[in-house]
């Protein structure tokens, strides 16, 4: 995976000295997303440098999962990486939607869109595993891990940075720098690009367990008082739970010895799946939204966590980078074709114009969902049952609903129209 100095991509390139940079874009963070925007740009005719600073990150050493939407699922697959992924996470048909012990349930199933699935879920490995193999045959892209990105200047026809790669530094020169870096951003920092949002009053836990019970292929939302509750199937009859709480019950809940934390959760989990084992350690971190000011400044854009932080109910967080991986490739590839700067402010623009208002839409619903779900006020208990109500028996709001958070209202990129 690591090479020890950068190399010119394959097929050779034009000499640098007649052309005045390196590379078509650098990518600053080999996670995912950062790897994905790689992927989806192999047949681009765009050369690309991706940088990780880190060769194992905390997402891998902590297990982490994800709900994978079906939007997320057609981009993978207007990649070409999905047949790779899909045998090793798992699907889910069934969606159950409640509010705590209400007995009033809302179920989401395949036939209420004419689908296979309605989503899956995948531990962090399964996705990037197959997305590193796919880059490393990627003759346009040079992978080098680990390495950092230092010294950014950006000019008018070109933004130069430094590569550390172990005890070496060179100086590369590129059209555009992709910020992947994750929410702490440096590049966004050092950029000066603000951002807006706050720190939630609550944290989240997330653990595996093994149910006695099969999981039938159903992911649950439950929603109580003290915040929402997933249950993500998974592989080998495992589930992923992701449990919210105000942060004192959260970490006194983290604290608790393994028997007396089964013994909590299965009062929120429920007894449809039997008893419950608890697999591994269980890890808690702070809730956060968070939106970029900007996007994009002259030869910078800003992708996945970088750009933009949400409450983890409804699985959207990792979504919605994947989706802005797929809008910055095309916006990019179009430029380049038509002979376009794809540094220039004027073409980035139209990838934030694209994605900044989608993402402040599913951004604000998670919020909405979250700040009317975990309270006790009875004039908005009876508002939230309303809208249960409605989505029962209204098969135009239920459906609504479904595409809104799996990614199939907005605008549809390319690589997903297949």
């Amino acid at each position: 995976m690591a090479q020890a100095q950068l190399q010119t991509p394959n097929p050779p390139q034009t000499p640098t000295q007649t052309r005045g940079y390196d590379y078509d874009l650098v990518i600053v963070g080999g996670g995912i997303v950062g790897l994905t925007l790689a992927s989806a740009l192999k047949d681009s005719g765009l050369s690309v440098l991706l940088v990780e600073a880190k060769v194992e990150s905390a997402a891998v050493a902590k297990g982490q999962a994800y709900a994978v939407h079906m939007l997320s699922a057609l981009i993978f697959q207007g990649i070409g990486i999905w047949n790779k992924i899909l045998p090793n996470i798992e699907t889910y048909r069934r969606v159950r939607l409640s509010d705590a012990d209400y007995p009033s349930v809302v179920e989401w199933e395949t036939k209420d869109i004419n689908t296979k699935d309605l989503g899956y879920v995948a531990e962090h490995q399964a996705l990037l595993h197959p997305l590193q193999e796919f880059v490393k045959n990627c003759p346009n892209v040079t992978y080098l891990c680990p390495a950092q990105v230092l010294n950014i200047q950006y000019q008018q026809d070109v933004v130069t940075m430094d590569v550390k790669i172990a005890d070496q530094m060179q100086t590369v020169r590129s059209k555009l720098i992709v910020a992947a870096d994750g929410s702490r951003s440096p590049i966004r920092e050092a950029a000066g690009i603000k951002t807006r949002g706050w720190k939630y009053w609550q944290s989240c836990i997330v653990a595996f367990v093994k149910p006695e019970k099969p999981h039938n292929n159903t992911a649950y939302e439950k929603f109580w008082s003290s915040g929402p509750f997933a249950i993500l199937p998974l592989p080998g009859n495992r589930c992923r739970i992701v449990w919210t709480a105000p942060h004192e019950e959260a970490k006194a809940l983290c604290a608790l010895d393994d028997e007396q934390f089964l013994t909590e959760l299965s009062k929120r989990y429920g007894n449809q799946m039997g008893k419950l084992e608890l697999l591994g350690d269980r890890f808690i971190f702070q809730v956060q939204l968070m939106q970029s000011d900007r996007y994009a400044l002259h030869r910078l854009a800003l992708i996945g966590d970088a750009a933009h932080n949400c409450h983890p109910v409804g699985g959207q967080g990792l979504n919605l980078g994947i989706r802005d991986v797929a809008a910055l490739a095309q916006v990019l590839q179009e430029a380049d074709t038509q002979g376009e700067d794809i540094g220039n402010i004027q073409v980035l623009k139209r990838y934030e114009r694209w994605r900044q208002r989608e993402n402040l839409t599913i951004l604000g619903f998670t919020d909405l969902l979250d700040r009317m779900f975990s309270n006790n006020i009875l004039p908005i208990v009876i508002v939230r049952r309303l809208g249960l109500w409605m989505m029962q028996r209204i098969p135009l709001v239920k459906v609504f609903a479904l595409k809104l958070m799996i990614g199939l209202k907005g605008r549809t990129p390319k690589l997903a129209q297949h």
